[in-house]
């Protein structure tokens, strides 16, 4: 892995953490191994079915993996059970291990969903206070308990449960034995597992002074260990800082990526990219890197939500060329489809194997240019030319400039502008281009030219 000096303001150096040039692959592994949909008590190792996949992601140019949650849990994962201890539907502690070995040995790095804003009713410490009520010593544990009160469950006690879904227990991340025990998770899977970095669960309903301390513990147990939050609206700033995380879920440009090309109109996504990543001083997240993606395992596939398929390539182009850390969810790569409506199992399917396909093709190739690049990892943002169809917009660092093309109309379309040199390298094709007299964008089209000096 190389590591970029890049200077920072007020010629300040510093290195940046591995995360910033990563290429992410998502998996759901209870829907990807196949596992039953309620958690049957039976051990099998399915999880072993990842190390198939290695060749297919070291194909796509990906180098770390997500996995959504792993751990015992109720039924989807995020009714965790236990946290120390793998889902018996996907194996035990030992096939993980060995799954993630192999992973490392590949140069794959390893994130794992951390679900610490509620647990699942049939936790350890829930089923104490189901069985001893306000004698049990984890009454604390959970957030407002009344034992006055009662649950959808007829629990004969009252308890929060996350967004009114009270199968997600809401845990009490002031009380420092839960602290504790989520750190003490936490680093066994370290020492375990020799995970790289968390994805947390809706972090936007985290409490700070929990995700300070874990910022602050999980430093110790590695320097450049990733926090990534899942964040949906408000600003980004309020989580991602040198104290807190290190990155979030980028859902504004979700969602302007996919409505500019349903709409054909361009000027939404850009839109977001100024306000968050823009060459003027008031811009949202100058020098953060934050997750970009077209879909994951709680939306509609991208396959499915765009009108027109033809637009997959190009949309991914604008996903791996703007600032940010993109990451593709398994089976969209070659342009799988799921549908929000038919619910979540829908969206988190088994696929007996990968598939390779011209899709694939492309998106391998827009990885090897991000991963490759000073500019598309560390370099701003500024809008070249831009109209309902058309877009360029410039990615500059200190030492190399590239200008991201798309086309997404039907037709032919000759771009002029200043392009500050006269010719470039195409890093998708290795094909020289020549800026002179007007640069044509043919139909559907996307290009990542690299400028030469």
């Amino acid at each position: 892995m190389v590591y970029y000096v890049v200077t920072i303001k007020n010629g300040e150096e510093k290195y940046k953490m591995w995360y910033n040039e990563s290429v992410i692959y998502q998996i759901y592994p209870l829907g990807f191994c196949g596992a039953p949909h309620e958690n049957d008590g039976v051990t099998v190792d399915r999880i072993k079915k990842l190390i198939d996949w290695i060749p297919h992601m070291k194909r796509l140019g990906v180098n770390a993996l997500y996995l959504c949650p792993v751990f015992e849990s109720d039924t989807h994962g995020y009714n965790t059970r236990d946290y120390m201890r793998i889902d018996c539907r996907l194996g035990t502690n030992e096939d993980f291990a060995n799954v993630c070995r192999e992973l490392k040995r590949n140069g794959i790095r390893v994130i794992l969903d951390g679900v610490f804003n509620h647990c699942g009713r049939g936790f350890f410490a829930f089923r104490d206070v189901q069985e001893r009520r306000w004698q049990s010593p984890y009454a604390g544990w959970f957030n407002r308990i009344d034992f006055n009160g009662n649950s959808p469950y007829n629990d004969g006690f009252y308890y929060e449960g996350w967004e009114g879904n009270y199968d997600l227990v809401k845990l009490n991340l002031r009380n420092e034995e839960v602290i504790n025990y989520l750190f003490a998770a936490i680093r066994s899977w370290v020492e375990n597992f020799d995970i790289d970095g968390l994805r947390l669960d809706v972090a936007y309903c985290l409490d700070e002074t929990f995700i300070r301390r874990l910022r602050s513990y999980t430093e110790t147990l590695k320097p450049e260990f990733l926090l990534l939050g899942e964040m949906l609206h408000g600003d980004y700033n309020r989580l991602v800082n040198d104290g807190m995380l290190h990155s979030a879920t980028n859902y504004e440009c979700y969602k302007g990526l996919y409505s500019s090309f349903n709409s054909k109109n361009l000027f939404e996504i850009n839109h977001s990219l100024m306000r968050q990543f823009g060459p003027e001083y008031w811009t949202l997240y100058k020098n953060k890197h934050l997750l970009s993606f077209v879909d994951n395992h709680d939306v509609t596939r991208v396959a499915s939500i765009l009108s027109d398929r033809r637009h997959l390539p190009l949309i991914y182009a604008i996903e791996f060329g703007m600032p940010g850390v993109p990451c593709v969810y398994y089976g969209s790569e070659w342009g799988a489809e799921g549908k929000k409506s038919d619910g979540d199992y829908a969206l988190r399917p088994c696929f007996d194997a990968p598939v390779w396909n011209d899709l694939c093709g492309f998106i391998g190739r827009l990885a090897a240019a991000k991963r490759g690049s000073e500019a598309l990892n560390y370099g701003g943002f500024r809008s070249v030319l831009l109209t309902n169809k058309q877009c360029i917009f410039e990615r500059k660092s200190e030492h190399e400039r590239v200008l991201v093309a798309v086309n997404l109309d039907d037709a032919p379309f000759v771009a002029h502008f200043d392009a500050g040199c006269g010719t470039a390298v195409d890093m998708l094709t290795g094909e020289p281009h020549d800026f002179g007299g007007g640069s044509e964008l043919p139909p559907l089209y996307a290009a990542f030219w690299k400028m030469e000096k």
